[in-house]
């Protein structure tokens, strides 16, 4: 990934605290060893040579800038964190301490290079891609400790999980979780067609770093799936996902960014309940191998715990009236 050079002397000024705007700075002066100590802080091995600071700053941002990173609208994990580091708010100069105008400054600079840095619910600074709205962040850990305000989300998350629709659970979760994991030209055939399905709900591509595109089908159904001969009132028999599948997989679908048919390459499997073990069983026996490999599982404990630690907002449409009922008002 490349920034004009423009956009790399910007930041340089920013992180050496050179940045002003008239006679005022809102960016902390640092010497040559808090340079030092700014990038040992975000876990790099860079060392100010005592070269003119902000020439050399913007040198190693696009030394940053060139490591492995995830997507082409992702930048590198060290960047996201740097930008974290840069908008710290205890680094607070001439400013209130949430720091409209330094946040403002290293924007009209990022936003030449297409992404856009907010502050979110846990005043720490994001970077975000602005024409995909993809968020910019390292690679979320789902089994990692959550916070009590993560557990209370996850909580509310559920409320709305537990009286949502089916195209509530695509349309306000799915969609947006996919998105902000980097996925791509998202379409939703929704359940108003039903011939058009062509057994999924969603198909998306996702681009690796080396330019290569991954096309992905979801079958997503809101309650749980399972083996059983028969099935509780509202849960789904494994034996009803089956022919979707096969219909999923063997399905051309049209590519209008390369005016191709392709087929798509896996295919998610996502249930707004639990996908019990001897449904996931029962479906890989009946498949081959060659499509066994293909086939991808999510249900409720994965669709929660990676919209907690992508830090989504709560979705807003059509709150349960369940859930609604402990609040005088939705609480996002």
């Amino acid at each position: 990934m490349k920034f004009r050079p423009r956009t790399l002397s910007q930041l340089g000024e920013m992180i050496v605290g050179d940045a002003e705007e008239g006679d005022t700075s809102y960016f902390p002066y640092r010497s040559s060893m808090y340079i030092t100590q700014f990038f040992e802080e975000i876990d790099t091995e860079h060392r100010h040579d005592g070269s003119t600071r902000r020439r050399w700053a913007a040198d190693t941002v696009a030394q940053i800038l060139e490591e492995p990173h995830s997507g082409p609208h992702i930048p590198p994990d060290t960047f996201t964190r740097l930008i974290r580091r840069l908008m710290d708010q205890e680094d607070a100069l001439n400013e209130e301490k949430h720091r409209p105008k330094a946040l403002a400054l290293l924007n009209a600079a990022l936003q030449r290079e297409g992404f856009e840095a907010f502050y979110a619910e846990d005043n720490q600074c994001y970077l975000r891609h602005i024409s995909t709205n993809t968020l910019a962040m390292p690679a979320p850990n789902p089994h990692r400790p959550f916070s009590p305000a993560e557990v209370e989300k996850r909580e509310q998350l559920i409320a709305y999980l537990d009286g949502a629709s089916e195209d509530q659970l695509i349309e306000d979760v799915l969609l947006p979780l996919y998105r902000q994991l980097g996925f791509h030209r998202i379409t939703a055939a929704g359940h108003r067609d039903k011939q058009l399905e062509y057994g999924k709900d969603v198909w998306m591509k996702y681009t690796l770093p080396t330019q290569h595109v991954l096309y992905f089908g979801i079958q997503a159904k809101r309650d749980k799936l399972d083996s059983a001969g028969v099935t509780k009132a509202g849960n789904t028999n494994v034996a009803e996902i089956y022919n979707q599948l096969l219909m999923m997989l063997g399905h051309e679908i049209f590519d209008p960014e390369i005016g191709k048919r392709v087929l798509v390459d896996h295919a998610f499997i996502v249930a707004g309940g639990e996908i019990t073990k001897a449904a996931r069983n029962w479906l890989g026996n009946k498949l081959d191998a060659t499509k066994r490999s293909q086939v991808l599982f999510m249900d409720r404990e994965d669709i929660l715990n990676l919209y907690v630690v992508t830090n989504l907002p709560l979705p807003s449409a059509a709150w349960p009236a369940s859930a609604r009922d402990s609040w005088d008002e939705p609480p996002f």
